[in-house]
């Protein structure tokens, strides 16, 4: 295995620069067709968004059902505020851009509550009105059957004279405001606050960690490398994206989630490779005398170093790599859409982020050769050289980890006791945890759409859609004698007159509640759903959605679990050849997870930082954020486990006692796990600065769970239990022993 690394670093060592161009290539190809869509269209045009769903369960069909009767067009809506609409002058003012409407090409209908015979006295315009009276609205419906180009341009159209109306209104009603809205608009706000919180969190976090790699490597050069290694990923990583885009569908969170992944991967990555090729640089040199400092791309130094790179942090990137593969493509195990699309992008966008990680970054380090451990011009600068000679990258065999992991191995009953106490308390809040699958909810409240959803729920409840509606395949009047049984059912407000469907009946249940998915919504779900009617129902809605999707997570997390955590043991064991620490890593990630999770719902369902994140809690998590942060906080903390463990094993096998190939290698890889882990949260706080909920949520989540993992369990939990186990860490059954011996990733 160690052969084959080394072979790629030989061949990568042959055709730098051909490996760079072609990367080059590749990078410009891709931010061409994913992001300025040169083709026709871009990654974020193909993006869509919507409350995730299961197909075929009972919420699935009852809204197919729905969708399959509506025999409508798209529409938007007006929300007029601060206007009388039984003042005559109003009626007037409108009546321009009534007709304005109707002669869009596209359009066939433009109601008002105005239009109608009697204005607002008819008894019909009572939905379009506002409860208080203060405002009504204006719908404009379009045809169908309408091209997607003429669709699209008839709803700017629409769009752009509805805003307009205001104006119209100011003389009779002065200071009227409106709110135009719909799902088309709805649909469109998401994907470009998509695109608006990938721009922001790139812009905070690249520097933050190109200036953190400087810190660590000393010089600009060496901290490029992983940062040219991530640019290059994200735009391959957005390539992979939009071709998925065609065989799936991709929800937008998909993009900010998995490509701020893949960005951190990619510097985690590019960073191990850079720090031990100056480790191995160093070591052939000072090895040779310093013979041979010839700087062209032959030079013997810069090959050995490559090579022995390639063998030992090339093979524990690809491992690292191959492990949260495994983690992420359990998320292909579960039915919803959206998690199993999070599993083959993220697939895709690591594969790309490791190819990065063993070819582009070691192109650049054979052109770049020796100067890579020459003193950085920065350590020139009397203000930055002591700080520089504290940070940077050092080849002593002792240091702040060792002296670290020694305390450790001082006390290791009490460092064990106290992290496990930590982590306990952290974890506390996930014992009430409450599971969500929110629409608008995920909208900033500072959102045009997400206000306009707002006030018409609070202002025009007659015109909202129910929170809770009930499919019925059965007549009107045997529909209607039974939904009067609903209106009894603990939690239920009101339920509106049943209505026909083509073939079935609809019936709309309003929950006693503001809040379509909390407790008292699903109960009453639940509720109808235990009746026996007597003809098929399907009940469908937020809260209807909200019980398939976790009873459809819950169903399959026993198997996905099952698979990572065999897979993982697997290929720990062929690692370590130990049985023992395997079974250590899954239960320290466990808690781990445990703790980042309770930290996530103390934060967003409690909403305790609410104003400092800038977020309206919701009242839960996002189901489908729960699934995604166990899956990529366990790839990440195994990344560093591979990380810490590589660097034990390979003094182990050296013949260094447990006790000292712990503390040392803890000292040669702290640096690199504590910088990494560093840039990682940044790159994850970066997108907390987004203004969408669930990258909000994913973002900060992960952030905490590497921190965690970083420090509490990477640099206290597993040294304490490494030492009290001692030479135990290593055992396993003689006949994996044998099977290790035949077939183990040594280097």
């Amino acid at each position: 295995m160690t052969g084959v690394f080394a072979r790629v670093g030989r061949a990568v060592a042959h055709h730098p620069r051909l490996t760079v161009v072609a990367w080059l290539v590749l990078a410009v190809l891709g931010y061409g067709l994913a992001v300025l869509g040169v083709h026709g269209e871009n990654l974020f045009d193909r993006l869509s968004t919507g409350a995730p769903s299961v197909p075929g369960s009972e919420s699935a069909e009852g809204r197919q059902i729905l969708e399959d009767s509506d025999e409508s067009g798209p529409s938007l809506t007006l929300v007029l505020q601060g206007v009388d609409p039984t003042d005559p002058e109003v009626a007037t003012s409108l009546a321009p851009a009534r007709e304005d409407l109707a002669a869009i090409e596209g359009v066939v209908s433009v109601i008002d509550a105005l239009g109608l015979p009697d204005g607002a006295a008819n008894p019909a315009a009572a939905p379009l009105l506002a409860q208080d009276g203060d405002g009504f609205l204006v719908v404009v419906e379009l045809a169908p059957d309408l091209s997607e180009d003429d669709q699209q341009d008839a709803l700017d159209a629409v769009a752009t004279r509805l805003r307009e109306v205001p104006a119209d209104l100011e003389v009779a009603s002065p200071g009227v405001t409106g709110i135009v809205g719909g799902t088309t608009l709805i649909v469109e706000a998401i994907t470009d606050q998509v695109e608006t919180d990938l721009r922001t969190g790139e812009t905070i976090a690249l520097p933050i960690a190109l200036l953190i790699m400087i810190l660590v490597f000393g010089g600009f050069l060496a901290a490029g490398m992983p940062m040219v290694g991530a640019v290059a990923s994200i735009a391959g990583g957005l390539a992979a994206l939009l071709g998925f885009s065609y065989v799936l569908d991709l929800d937008s969170s998909v993009v900010n989630i998995v490509t701020v992944l893949g960005l951190g991967l990619s510097i985690d990555w590019g960073l191990l490779m850079v720090s031990r090729f100056r480790e191995e640089l160093h070591r052939v040199v000072d090895g040779d005398g310093g013979r041979g400092s010839r700087r062209r791309r032959g030079d013997g130094a810069v090959l050995t170093a490559i090579e022995r790179t390639m063998a030992t942090a090339g093979r524990t990137v690809t491992f690292s790599a191959l492990i949260i593969v495994i983690s992420i493509a359990g998320l292909l195990v579960f039915r919803p859409p959206i998690l199993r699309a999070f599993g083959a992008a993220g697939v895709a966008v690591i594969v790309v982020a490791v190819a990065t990680a063993l070819t582009l970054v070691p192109a650049l380090l054979i052109l770049a050769g020796r100067r890579m451990i020459r003193p950085s011009i920065l350590a020139r600068i009397p203000g930055l050289r002591g700080v520089l000679a504290r940070t940077a990258d050092v080849q002593t065999e002792e240091g702040l980890f060792s002296r670290l992991a020694a305390r450790v191995q001082r006390h290791p009953w009490f460092v064990l006791l106290g992290s496990l106490a930590v982590l306990g308390f952290l974890a506390l809040p996930l014992a009430h945890l409450e599971l969500r699958n929110s629409t608008t909810e995920l909208l900033p409240a500072g959102s045009t759409q997400r206000e306009f959803v707002d006030v018409l729920a609070r202002d025009y409840p007659a015109a909202s859609t129910p929170a809770i509606t009930v499919v019925a395949q059965t007549s009107l009047d045997d529909a209607t004698a039974w939904a009067a049984t609903l209106e009894d059912l603990d939690g239920v407000a009101s339920v509106d007159p049943p209505s026909p469907v083509d073939s079935y009946v609809v019936i709309g249940v309003r929950p006693d509640t503001d809040d379509p998915g909390d407790t008292v919504a699903r109960g009453v779900v639940q509720q109808v759903r235990d009746l026996d009617a007597p003809f098929p129902t399907w009940v469908t809605g937020q809260a209807a959605s909200q019980i398939d999707f976790t009873a459809a997570v819950v169903d399959r997390a026993p198997i996905a679990i099952g698979i990572v955590a065999i897979t993982t043991l697997v290929l720990l064991f062929l690692m370590t050849g130990s049985v023992v620490v395997p079974v250590k890593a899954l239960l320290t990630n466990a808690l781990s997870l445990a703790a980042s999770l309770g930290v996530l719902v103390w934060v967003f369902q409690d909403g305790h930082l609410s104003g400092l994140l800038d977020f309206t809690p919701t009242g839960g998590i996002e189901t489908y954020v729960v699934a995604l942060v166990v899956a990529f906080a366990f790839g990440l903390a195994m990344d560093y486990e591979v990380f810490l463990l590589s660097r034990i094993k390979e003094l182990v096998d050296q013949g260094v006692p447990n006790d000292d190939a712990v503390r040392l290698g803890l000292q040669r890889s702290g640096r690199i796990i504590t910088s990494a882990a560093l840039i990682v949260i940044v790159v994850f706080a970066g997108f907390v600065a987004g203004e969408l909920l669930v990258i909000k949520e994913v973002g900060f989540s992960l952030a905490v769970a590497v921190l965690i993992d970083a420090t509490l369990v990477r640099m206290l939990l597993v040294p304490a239990t490494m030492t009290l186990l001692g030479r135990a860490n290593w055992w396993a059954p003689p006949f994996l022993r044998r099977l290790y011996d035949r077939i183990s990733f040594t280097h």
